[in-house]
């Protein structure tokens, strides 16, 4: 077994009502002092049904330079879609843990995929408050079906699914993004693996937590994704660091939350900029989350791109493998 899972912490501490000191948060960190009380970030809202397709990518554009995030409504995913996704996610973390850690990540895999805990180097001996998931959903040629669970028996059809309507959704959110920068509509995905872009699948499950003024879900980071396309639960979790300071971000049921990634800021040579954020926990209540990271082939190179770069305006990020981008991020090395 790789380490002990948050979830069966939580279920040991939850009732003395203590959480174990690897989890309490550095003062500057603890979300009980940090955030900002009784107001939610209404974060941009773009409505992708809207036929004035001048007016979608304006509202991307704007949202993407000066956010790093917004949350997308009528996007064509089918409401019911999404709460099979959300249904199986959850029943899946709902097996005991013996049953769960058949699809562990296995140890020294240099894949993320599989069942685990610990993602990244650890900062000051600080652990986030939460187990997860990872597998490919797409291209049909990355994905091991041995990380998909067996149980429930509708797993596989549920991420099948939601995979089948989130293509539109991926394609509509390159053109827009292309166009905003003035590049031509295939030219942003093109640089970003095209056809070969990955589709990596995580469910954060974040339990119960006795103290949750002190720990945190996940710490500060931005996404090393080219874009992250998130569908959250019912309970409130995320949040996004805007003027120096932390806010709730507003949920909306239904609504998909896209993150700008790192490879967009280096694509985009800074002018669209990756979110910082983070994940609270509640006393009460399981919070869960179904990120999509898009990224790269590991062996793909991303810099910034050539039309977005000139004498006035020179690179201001290296061009480098996105698999080495990666281990750099998850180990803490400067990029």
């Amino acid at each position: 077994m790789e380490l002990e899972k948050v979830q069966d912490i939580a279920s040991a501490v939850l009732a003395a009502g203590t959480l174990p000191a690897q989890f309490i948060r550095q003062e500057t960190e603890q979300p009980g002092i940090t955030t900002v009380k009784g107001q939610t970030l209404a974060v941009p809202v773009v409505d992708f049904s809207n036929p004035d397709q001048h007016s979608v990518i304006q509202a991307i554009d704007d949202a993407s330079r000066h956010w790093g995030m917004f949350q997308i409504i009528n996007h064509n995913i089918p409401n019911e879609a999404i709460a099979h996704l959300q249904a199986v996610g959850k029943e899946f973390f709902e097996l005991p843990t013996e049953e769960k850690e058949v699809y562990a990540k296995p140890p020294g895999s240099k894949s993320v995929e599989g069942y685990g805990t610990k993602l990244q180097k650890e900062v000051g001996g600080k652990k986030d408050w939460v187990d997860h998931l990872f597998h490919i959903i797409w291209p049909p040629s990355a994905i091991n079906f041995k990380f998909w669970p067996q149980k429930p028996p509708s797993y596989r059809a549920a991420n099948e699914e939601y995979r089948k309507h989130l293509h539109g959704v991926v394609d509509k959110l390159f053109r827009s993004l292309s166009l905003g920068l003035g590049l031509e509509e295939h030219e942003l995905k093109q640089s970003s693996g095209g056809d070969d872009l990955v589709y990596l699948m995580k469910i954060n499950y974040y339990p119960p937590c006795p103290r949750p003024d002190l720990a945190l879900g996940v710490a500060p980071h931005t996404d090393m994704s080219v874009i992250t396309i998130l569908v959250p639960n019912d309970v409130q979790g995320l949040q996004a660091f805007k003027d120096g300071h932390w806010y709730d971000v507003n949920y909306i049921p239904n609504a998909l939350v896209i993150h700008i990634g790192d490879q967009i800021e280096i694509l985009s040579n800074g002018k669209y900029k990756s979110v910082l954020h983070r994940t609270t926990v509640n006393k009460e209540k399981a919070r869960i989350s179904w990120p999509v990271f898009l990224e790269p082939p590991a062996e793909f190179e991303v810099g910034p791109h050539p039309k977005l770069v000139n004498e006035d305006n020179p690179p201001k990020f290296k061009t480098k493998k996105y698999g080495e981008y990666a281990y750099c991020k998850l180990n803490k090395i400067p990029q």
